[in-house]
């Protein structure tokens, strides 16, 4: 197989790398630069958007494209920020499209990133993918924006991958979530009730090949594992497995002072399950929250 992975040099497109190259397929690496210690292996290669522009032939007889680039949402939501957030997702969509439109043998899929912010906010509902989007806040707007300039794809199915926390030790959100517990200050956020969908990275990168490989999945994804929790269950458990106290509360009104709107995201969640996943028939490695950090304090 041949893939091309865009923000393939980001944490999880890094890992999807080198989970594809290890299954023997052919792996393009797509950014707006070239990285400058870029990994040198067989069957992988790096190309800049303006490269492929010019010359699109290495991008031939691709079977997936997947579009991981965007701008971190971790960031202040000045006006600026939310400016760079926004028109990042939009234009990667636009570049990708415009890829795919340049070439004569197209991919058979293309799984763009999308994000769980697109349900909106709830304590008490539950969401899969049937449920509606719901815009009532910057990021909810935006992954709505950002999943709208998808129907920029024309003549490939396409996958909506909806994202929840991703946990890994080599970036993305668990390393700083787990800094507090390392120092002896961990405690709930806020009310400790708001729920966080998470997912373990491998069961990430296992997701997105299996619908790569799967003619009959498309339209929406949960990327998020079957058992959600809270805030609170979510520290609880990583005070357990890395042996340290779950003690110290960081009131909702401290969080504000020190992010300002940024602090959305670690005040509100949603509680969202796989469902297309599991009728499909994936199995998870890392279904529960403890097993899944078991792993990565292994």
């Amino acid at each position: 197989m041949k893939a091309i992975i865009c923000g393939g040099t980001g944490f999880i497109g890094t890992t999807l790398t080198h989970y594809w190259l290890q299954a023997g397929h052919e792996v393009i690496v797509v950014g707006r630069k070239a990285p400058k210690q870029a990994i040198s292996r067989p069957k992988l290669l790096y190309r800049t958007w303006d490269e492929l522009a010019n010359n699109s032939e290495s991008a031939e007889d691709a079977h997936v494209l997947v579009n991981l680039a965007g701008a971190t949402l971790n960031q202040r939501w000045n006006e600026h920020g939310k400016s760079l957030i926004r028109q990042s997702r939009i234009e990667t969509v636009a570049a990708a499209a415009k890829l795919i439109g340049a070439l004569k043998s197209k991919p058979k899929v293309v799984i763009q990133a999308s994000a769980v912010a697109i349900y909106g906010t709830s304590l008490k509902e539950t969401f899969d993918e049937s449920s509606p989007p719901q815009v009532m806040d910057f990021p909810s707007e935006v992954v709505k924006t950002w999943e709208d300039a998808a129907r920029a794809y024309h003549g490939v199915r396409l996958v909506k991958l909806r994202t929840g926390v991703v946990l890994g030790n080599e970036g993305g959100a668990f390393p700083k979530m787990k800094l507090p517990y390392m120092l002896g200050f961990g405690g709930k956020i806020g009310s400790g009730q708001q729920w966080l969908s998470w997912i373990h990275l491998a069961d990430m990168v296992a997701l997105i090949d299996y619908c790569a490989a799967s003619p009959d999945i498309s339209g929406p994804v949960n990327a998020t594992a079957p058992e959600p929790v809270t805030n609170d269950q979510f520290g609880a458990a990583i005070g357990e497995a890395y042996h340290r106290p779950h003690w110290f509360p960081l009131p909702a009104f401290l969080l504000k002072a020190a992010l300002g709107e940024l602090s959305e995201i670690l005040l509100e969640g949603q509680r969202v399950l796989p469902l297309k996943l599991l009728q499909h028939g994936f199995v998870f490695a890392y279904p529960d929250l403890p097993k899944a950090l078991r792993q990565l304090k292994a």
